[in-house]
Protein backbone atom coordinates (compact mmCIF):
# COMPACT_ATOMS: atom_id res chain seq x y z
CA UNK A 1 0.00 0.00 0.00
CA UNK A 2 1.33 3.39 -0.85
CA UNK A 3 -0.19 7.05 -1.16
CA UNK A 4 1.12 9.88 -3.25
CA UNK A 5 0.44 13.49 -3.61
CA UNK A 6 1.87 16.62 -5.09
CA UNK A 7 1.91 20.09 -3.07
CA UNK A 8 2.86 23.43 -4.86
CA UNK A 9 3.85 26.71 -2.86
CA UNK A 10 6.48 28.65 -4.60
CA UNK A 11 7.94 25.71 -5.86
CA UNK A 12 6.27 22.47 -6.87
CA UNK A 13 6.41 19.54 -4.80
CA UNK A 14 5.83 15.83 -5.21
CA UNK A 15 6.07 12.95 -3.34
CA UNK A 16 4.84 9.51 -1.89
CA UNK A 17 4.95 7.08 1.10
CA UNK A 18 6.21 3.49 -0.06
CA UNK A 19 4.37 1.48 2.65
CA UNK A 20 5.10 -3.00 2.38
CA UNK A 21 6.19 -5.78 4.73
CA UNK A 22 9.69 -6.02 2.67
CA UNK A 23 12.13 -4.19 0.35
CA UNK A 24 13.77 -5.02 -2.17
CA UNK A 25 17.22 -3.07 -1.30
CA UNK A 26 16.03 0.77 -2.32
CA UNK A 27 18.35 3.51 -3.28
CA UNK A 28 18.60 6.71 -4.71
CA UNK A 29 19.25 6.64 -8.23
CA UNK A 30 20.25 9.44 -10.21
CA UNK A 31 20.32 8.95 -14.13
CA UNK A 32 22.19 11.24 -16.17
CA UNK A 33 21.32 12.45 -19.82
CA UNK A 34 23.80 9.92 -21.20
CA UNK A 35 23.06 6.34 -19.44
CA UNK A 36 21.88 4.16 -21.96
CA UNK A 37 18.29 3.46 -21.41
CA UNK A 38 17.23 -0.26 -23.01
CA UNK A 39 13.44 -0.97 -23.36
CA UNK A 40 11.93 -4.67 -24.22
CA UNK A 41 10.23 -3.69 -27.72
CA UNK A 42 11.51 -0.31 -28.41
CA UNK A 43 14.71 1.62 -29.48
CA UNK A 44 17.72 2.66 -26.43
CA UNK A 45 17.67 5.86 -25.56
CA UNK A 46 21.15 6.72 -25.04
CA UNK A 47 20.48 10.82 -25.14
CA UNK A 48 17.45 12.22 -22.98
CA UNK A 49 16.41 14.18 -19.83
CA UNK A 50 17.99 13.12 -16.48
CA UNK A 51 15.73 12.07 -13.65
CA UNK A 52 16.08 11.17 -9.68
CA UNK A 53 14.21 9.02 -7.88
CA UNK A 54 14.27 5.91 -5.48
CA UNK A 55 15.06 3.09 -7.16
CA UNK A 56 15.77 -0.82 -7.13
CA UNK A 57 18.90 -1.10 -8.97
CA UNK A 58 18.80 -4.66 -10.62
CA UNK A 59 21.37 -6.23 -13.44
CA UNK A 60 22.46 -2.15 -13.63
CA UNK A 61 18.79 -0.68 -14.53
CA UNK A 62 16.50 1.55 -12.26
CA UNK A 63 13.48 0.41 -11.26
CA UNK A 64 12.12 3.42 -10.38
CA UNK A 65 9.69 3.32 -8.12
CA UNK A 66 8.84 7.24 -8.90
CA UNK A 67 11.25 9.71 -10.39
CA UNK A 68 11.15 13.26 -11.35
CA UNK A 69 13.30 14.29 -14.70
CA UNK A 70 15.16 18.10 -14.76
CA UNK A 71 12.44 19.52 -16.54
CA UNK A 72 9.71 19.09 -13.32
CA UNK A 73 7.71 16.06 -14.65
CA UNK A 74 6.89 13.51 -11.84
CA UNK A 75 5.49 10.34 -11.87
CA UNK A 76 5.08 7.65 -9.58
CA UNK A 77 3.87 3.79 -9.85
CA UNK A 78 1.81 2.20 -6.75
CA UNK A 79 0.10 -1.30 -5.99
CA UNK A 80 -2.92 -1.76 -7.95
CA UNK A 81 -3.56 -5.31 -7.32
CA UNK A 82 -7.00 -6.78 -8.17
CA UNK A 83 -7.54 -4.20 -11.14
CA UNK A 84 -4.58 -3.69 -12.86
CA UNK A 85 -4.47 -6.13 -16.16
CA UNK A 86 -1.50 -5.79 -19.02
CA UNK A 87 -1.59 -6.80 -22.44
CA UNK A 88 0.46 -8.88 -24.88
CA UNK A 89 2.17 -6.52 -27.44
CA UNK A 90 0.01 -4.87 -30.44
CA UNK A 91 0.71 -3.81 -33.69
CA UNK A 92 0.63 -0.08 -34.13
CA UNK A 93 1.07 0.83 -30.30
CA UNK A 94 4.01 1.98 -28.11
CA UNK A 95 4.47 -1.13 -25.99
CA UNK A 96 5.98 -0.49 -22.72
CA UNK A 97 6.45 -3.07 -20.08
CA UNK A 98 5.28 -2.25 -16.45
CA UNK A 99 8.42 -1.87 -15.04
CA UNK A 100 10.19 0.65 -17.73
CA UNK A 101 7.04 3.20 -17.95
CA UNK A 102 8.24 5.40 -15.58
CA UNK A 103 11.82 6.08 -17.44
CA UNK A 104 10.52 5.75 -20.60
CA UNK A 105 8.31 8.20 -20.07
CA UNK A 106 10.31 10.70 -18.18
CA UNK A 107 13.36 10.33 -20.36
CA UNK A 108 11.44 12.03 -23.58
CA UNK A 109 8.75 13.69 -22.03
CA UNK A 110 9.53 17.81 -20.75
CA UNK A 111 5.89 18.32 -19.24
CA UNK A 112 2.66 17.15 -18.84
CA UNK A 113 1.14 18.13 -21.56
CA UNK A 114 3.66 15.98 -23.38
CA UNK A 115 3.00 13.05 -21.86
CA UNK A 116 -0.52 13.15 -22.21
CA UNK A 117 -0.10 13.24 -25.79
CA UNK A 118 1.88 9.99 -25.48
CA UNK A 119 -0.40 7.89 -23.53
CA UNK A 120 -3.28 7.41 -25.67
CA UNK A 121 -0.16 5.45 -27.97
CA UNK A 122 0.57 3.14 -25.29
CA UNK A 123 0.15 -0.40 -24.43
CA UNK A 124 1.40 -1.71 -20.76
CA UNK A 125 2.87 -5.47 -21.08
CA UNK A 126 2.80 -8.00 -19.11
CA UNK A 127 6.69 -8.02 -19.64
CA UNK A 128 8.64 -9.81 -16.73
CA UNK A 129 11.66 -8.23 -16.19
CA UNK A 130 13.86 -11.39 -15.58
CA UNK A 131 12.71 -14.25 -13.91
CA UNK A 132 13.54 -13.12 -10.43
CA UNK A 133 11.20 -10.48 -9.87
CA UNK A 134 7.25 -11.06 -10.00
CA UNK A 135 4.96 -8.55 -11.75
CA UNK A 136 3.93 -5.79 -10.08
CA UNK A 137 0.57 -4.80 -10.49
CA UNK A 138 0.52 -0.84 -10.48
CA UNK A 139 -1.45 2.08 -11.63
CA UNK A 140 0.29 5.52 -11.72
CA UNK A 141 0.43 9.19 -11.17
CA UNK A 142 1.86 11.90 -13.44
CA UNK A 143 1.96 15.45 -12.27
CA UNK A 144 3.80 18.99 -13.15
CA UNK A 145 3.23 22.14 -11.64
CA UNK A 146 0.11 22.34 -14.27
CA UNK A 147 -1.73 19.23 -12.91
CA UNK A 148 -1.75 15.49 -12.55
CA UNK A 149 -3.06 12.67 -14.09
CA UNK A 150 -4.15 9.04 -12.98
CA UNK A 151 -3.58 6.28 -15.56
CA UNK A 152 -4.55 2.51 -15.27
CA UNK A 153 -3.85 -0.56 -16.97
CA UNK A 154 -7.45 -2.73 -16.65
CA UNK A 155 -9.66 -5.11 -18.12
CA UNK A 156 -11.47 -2.73 -19.70
CA UNK A 157 -7.93 -0.98 -21.73
CA UNK A 158 -6.17 2.15 -20.63
CA UNK A 159 -7.73 4.65 -18.52
CA UNK A 160 -6.45 8.34 -18.11
CA UNK A 161 -7.98 10.18 -15.82
CA UNK A 162 -7.56 13.78 -14.76
CA UNK A 163 -6.62 14.12 -11.06
CA UNK A 164 -8.03 17.48 -9.52
CA UNK A 165 -7.26 16.58 -5.70
CA UNK A 166 -3.22 15.54 -6.64
CA UNK A 167 -3.77 12.18 -4.62
CA UNK A 168 -2.98 8.72 -5.40
CA UNK A 169 -3.68 5.64 -3.43
CA UNK A 170 -4.60 2.07 -4.10
CA UNK A 171 -7.75 0.44 -4.74
CA UNK A 172 -10.74 1.08 -6.25
CA UNK A 173 -10.18 2.74 -9.17
CA UNK A 174 -9.13 6.19 -9.50
CA UNK A 175 -13.45 6.67 -10.76
CA UNK A 176 -14.30 5.26 -7.46
CA UNK A 177 -11.85 6.78 -5.33
CA UNK A 178 -13.08 10.37 -6.59
CA UNK A 179 -16.84 9.90 -6.55
CA UNK A 180 -16.45 8.37 -3.15
CA UNK A 181 -14.99 12.12 -1.89
CA UNK A 182 -19.19 12.83 -1.97
CA UNK A 183 -19.48 10.85 0.74
CA UNK A 184 -17.53 13.84 2.15
CA UNK A 185 -18.45 16.89 1.39
CA UNK A 186 -19.88 18.08 4.81
CA UNK A 187 -16.10 17.93 6.01
CA UNK A 188 -14.53 21.38 7.10
CA UNK A 189 -11.59 22.60 8.20
CA UNK A 190 -13.68 25.48 10.24
CA UNK A 191 -15.73 25.04 12.99
CA UNK A 192 -18.88 23.08 12.30
CA UNK A 193 -22.48 25.04 12.38
CA UNK A 194 -25.40 23.61 14.76
CA UNK A 195 -27.24 22.20 11.95
CA UNK A 196 -28.72 18.74 14.18
CA UNK A 197 -32.25 19.82 15.19
CA UNK A 198 -34.30 23.44 15.38
CA UNK A 199 -34.37 23.92 19.33
CA UNK A 200 -31.63 21.65 20.50
CA UNK A 201 -28.68 22.91 21.88
CA UNK A 202 -25.57 21.36 21.09
CA UNK A 203 -21.89 22.61 22.38
CA UNK A 204 -18.66 22.53 20.18
CA UNK A 205 -16.76 21.92 23.23
CA UNK A 206 -13.55 21.08 21.33
CA UNK A 207 -11.50 22.45 18.39
CA UNK A 208 -11.43 19.79 15.01
CA UNK A 209 -15.10 18.61 14.99
CA UNK A 210 -15.76 20.29 11.79
CA UNK A 211 -13.60 17.04 10.71
CA UNK A 212 -15.40 14.53 12.70
CA UNK A 213 -15.94 11.52 10.12
CA UNK A 214 -12.68 11.64 8.46
CA UNK A 215 -11.63 8.36 8.24
CA UNK A 216 -8.34 7.10 10.00
CA UNK A 217 -8.43 3.48 9.52
CA UNK A 218 -5.34 2.00 6.70
CA UNK A 219 -7.12 1.10 3.86
CA UNK A 220 -6.62 2.51 0.16
CA UNK A 221 -9.84 4.46 0.51
CA UNK A 222 -9.81 6.15 3.86
CA UNK A 223 -6.12 6.88 3.05
CA UNK A 224 -7.33 8.76 -0.13
CA UNK A 225 -9.92 10.97 1.57
CA UNK A 226 -7.66 11.58 4.96
CA UNK A 227 -4.58 12.08 2.19
CA UNK A 228 -7.00 14.55 0.20
CA UNK A 229 -8.51 16.46 3.13
CA UNK A 230 -5.46 17.43 4.39
CA UNK A 231 -3.61 18.10 1.48
CA UNK A 232 -6.46 20.69 -0.22
CA UNK A 233 -7.14 22.54 3.21
CA UNK A 234 -2.82 22.50 4.06
CA UNK A 235 -1.25 25.97 4.05
CA UNK A 236 2.44 26.64 4.60
CA UNK A 237 4.75 29.75 3.62
CA UNK A 238 6.82 29.90 0.47
CA UNK A 239 10.08 28.64 1.44
CA UNK A 240 11.84 25.90 1.36
CA UNK A 241 11.81 24.81 4.20
CA UNK A 242 8.37 25.68 5.60
CA UNK A 243 7.10 23.74 2.08
CA UNK A 244 9.30 20.28 2.66
CA UNK A 245 8.23 20.14 6.35
CA UNK A 246 4.40 20.86 5.32
CA UNK A 247 4.73 18.08 2.44
CA UNK A 248 6.06 15.63 5.24
CA UNK A 249 3.28 16.66 7.61
CA UNK A 250 0.52 16.13 4.82
CA UNK A 251 2.25 12.27 3.89
CA UNK A 252 2.26 11.98 7.90
CA UNK A 253 -1.24 12.02 8.21
CA UNK A 254 -1.55 8.45 6.51
CA UNK A 255 1.67 6.86 8.01
CA UNK A 256 1.70 3.25 8.52
CA UNK A 257 3.41 2.07 12.04
CA UNK A 258 4.99 -1.12 12.88
CA UNK A 259 2.12 -3.24 14.38
CA UNK A 260 -1.26 -2.10 12.97
CA UNK A 261 -1.40 -3.92 9.56
CA UNK A 262 -0.22 -7.61 9.86
CA UNK A 263 -0.21 -9.29 6.00
CA UNK A 264 0.39 -12.75 7.68
CA UNK A 265 1.81 -13.83 10.66
CA UNK A 266 5.08 -12.42 11.40
CA UNK A 267 5.04 -9.73 8.75
CA UNK A 268 4.50 -6.10 9.40
CA UNK A 269 3.25 -3.58 6.39
CA UNK A 270 5.12 0.14 7.47
CA UNK A 271 5.82 3.26 5.85
CA UNK A 272 9.20 2.32 4.55
CA UNK A 273 10.64 5.47 3.17
CA UNK A 274 8.55 9.23 2.40
CA UNK A 275 10.16 11.38 -0.14
CA UNK A 276 9.12 14.76 -1.09
CA UNK A 277 10.89 15.70 -4.45
CA UNK A 278 11.19 20.03 -5.13
CA UNK A 279 10.29 18.96 -9.06
CA UNK A 280 11.60 22.89 -9.80
CA UNK A 281 15.36 21.90 -8.30
CA UNK A 282 15.79 18.37 -8.84
CA UNK A 283 16.29 17.99 -4.80
CA UNK A 284 14.73 14.72 -3.51
CA UNK A 285 14.54 14.66 -0.21
CA UNK A 286 13.31 11.39 2.09
CA UNK A 287 12.80 9.86 5.68
CA UNK A 288 12.82 6.68 6.47
CA UNK A 289 11.08 3.94 8.72
CA UNK A 290 13.74 4.48 11.66
CA UNK A 291 15.06 7.88 10.47
CA UNK A 292 12.48 10.73 10.78
CA UNK A 293 15.66 13.22 10.47
CA UNK A 294 15.01 14.52 6.53
CA UNK A 295 17.91 13.82 4.07
CA UNK A 296 18.55 15.37 1.01
CA UNK A 297 19.69 14.66 -2.39
CA UNK A 298 20.44 17.12 -4.90
CA UNK A 299 20.65 16.16 -8.35
CA UNK A 300 21.97 19.10 -9.80
CA UNK A 301 25.27 18.37 -7.75
CA UNK A 302 26.32 15.79 -9.86
CA UNK A 303 27.39 15.54 -13.65
CA UNK A 304 24.09 15.25 -15.22
CA UNK A 305 25.96 14.79 -18.68
CA UNK A 306 27.57 11.54 -17.53
CA UNK A 307 26.89 7.68 -18.12
CA UNK A 308 26.79 5.87 -15.17
CA UNK A 309 23.97 5.78 -13.16
CA UNK A 310 24.75 7.94 -9.29
CA UNK A 311 23.58 5.86 -6.77
CA UNK A 312 23.26 6.39 -2.93
CA UNK A 313 21.91 4.40 0.04
CA UNK A 314 19.24 5.50 2.15
CA UNK A 315 20.20 6.80 5.88
CA UNK A 316 17.90 4.20 7.49
CA UNK A 317 18.98 4.53 11.34
CA UNK A 318 17.71 7.26 13.28
CA UNK A 319 19.76 10.48 13.55
CA UNK A 320 19.33 12.43 17.45
CA UNK A 321 20.35 15.81 18.09
CA UNK A 322 20.98 15.82 21.65
CA UNK A 323 20.33 19.89 23.13
CA UNK A 324 21.93 19.56 26.36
Amino acid sequence: MCTAAVYKTKDFYFGRTLDNDFSYGDEIVITPRNFPLSFTETETVSSHFAMIGMAHVEDGCPLYYEAANENGLCMAGLNFVGNAVYFDSTEGKNNIAHFEFIQWLLCRCSDLKEAKALLPKINITNTRFGNRLPAARLHWIIADKSGALTVESTLEGLKIYDNPVGVLTNNPTFDKQLFNLNNYMGLSAQEPAKTFAKGLELDRYCRGMGAIGLPGDLSSQSRFVRAAFVKMNSVSGEGEKESVSQFFHILGSVDQQKGCCIPEEGKYEITIYTCCCNADKGIYYYTTYNNHRITAVDMQRENLDGTEIIRYTPVTEEQIALQN
